[in-house]
C-alpha cells in the first residue's frame, strides 16, 4: 500500500471525468487535481506554449509527494507526454494509449473515428497509436474546437439546440465515413456523450478517454503494489488557476457532488 496521492491535471474541467472514474475504481486513493481554468482551452495553442503550460502544471503537482501523474487532457497527452515523462521520476500517464487500446478492442471492422481539439488532431497521436495496434485500421479524425467551451459553459444536455447543432456540424463527415467506434479524444467530451451518442447512433461505440485513463492508472498501481485498500476512504483536493467558486460550481456537473469546500485557487504562473 502506498498512501501518496495521485496527481491529475487538465487545461480546465474536463479531466474531472477521469477523476470521477478514478474515484469509482480506486476509492482508497488520495487525488490532487489541478485545472488550469485561467488559460483554458489549450487546444488552439502552439506546441511550445502547451509544453510550457504543462511543465508549470506538473511543477505545481510535484509540490505534493505524488506516486503518479495522470495527464487527463488529450491536448497535453498528444503534445507533451514524452517531455513530461523524460523530466519526471514518477510514472506519467496520458490518455492516448489507453483509449487507442480500447478503441481497437471495441471496433468490429476497424473503422475508427477520433475527435479532439485542434492540437490533438494536428498531432496525429491517436491515429499513430491505433495504427500501431491495428495497421489496417480505417481512420477519420476531426477537430472540434467549440466543444470544450460548450462543456465549460455547462451546455451538455440533450435538447440544447446550439450544442446539438455544433455536434452535427462537426460529426457529419465522421458519421458519413461509417465509423463503428468513436474516440472522444478530449476528456471534456464524455459530458456530451448523450448528445454525441444520439447523433452517431446506437451502433457506434464511444470510447471515454477519462475512463480508460482511470483503468490504466489502476492497472499500473496494482502491478507496482501501490494500490490502497478499497476500505480506505481516499481524500480529494482540487485546485484551479482561476476562480475557485466558479470551478466548484461547474465541477458539480462533472463529479455529481458539491466540492465547494475543497477547491483552492493557485497562481500557476509562479511555477
Amino acid at each position: 500500500m502506498d498512501t501518496r496521492p495521485i496527481g491529475v491535471f487538465d487545461s480546465g474541467m474536463g479531466g474531472l471525468t477521469a477523476v470521477r472514474q478514478m474515484i469509482r475504481l480506486l476509492p482508497g486513493e488520495d487525488i490532487v487535481y489541478f485545472g488550469d481554468t485561467g488559460r483554458v482551452p489549450y487546444g488552439g495553442r502552439s506546441a511550445e506554449t502547451i509544453v510550457r503550460y504543462a511543465r508549470q502544471d506538473v511543477a505545481f503537482l510535484r509540490s505534493f509527494d505524488l506516486k503518479a501523474i495522470v495527464i487527463a487532457c488529450g491536448t497535453v497527452s498528444t503534445t507533451a507526454l514524452s517531455v513530461l515523462r523524460s523530466e519526471n521520476s514518477i510514472p506519467v500517464l496520458g490518455v492516448v494509449e489507453p483509449a487507442a487500446k480500447a478503441a481497437v478492442a471495441a471496433s468490429r471492422g476497424g473503422n475508427i473515428g477520433v475527435i479532439g481539439t485542434k492540437a490533438t488532431i494536428r498531432s496525429g497521436a491517436y491515429e499513430a497509436a491505433i495504427r500501431a495496434l491495428l495497421p489496417e485500421a480505417k481512420l477519420v479524425a476531426k477537430a472540434c474546437p467549440l466543444l470544450v467551451p460548450l462543456v465549460e459553459d455547462g451546455r451538455v444536455r440533450r435538447g440544447d439546440a446550439v450544442t446539438e447543432r455544433v455536434v452535427e456540424e462537426y460529426l457529419s463527415s465522421v458519421k458519413a465515413a461509417g465509423v463503428d467506434t468513436l474516440v472522444l479524444g478530449c476528456t471534456h467530451y464524455p459530458l456530451l456523450r448523450d448528445v454525441i451518442g444520439d447523433y452517431m447512433g446506437a451502433d457506434v461505440t464511444l470510447i471515454d478517454t477519462g475512463e480508460e485513463a482511470a483503468r490504466a492508472v489502476a492497472a499500473l498501481l496494482e502491478a507496482q503494489g501501490q494500490l490502497n485498500d478499497v476500505s480506505r476512504k481516499g481524500e480529494r483536493h482540487y485546485y484551479a488557476s482561476d476562480s475557485a467558486e466558479d470551478f466548484a460550481a461547474t465541477a458539480a456537473l462533472f463529479l455529481g457532488k458539491d466540492i465547494s469546500d475543497r477547491v483552492e485557487r493557485v497562481a500557476i504562473e509562479n511555477y
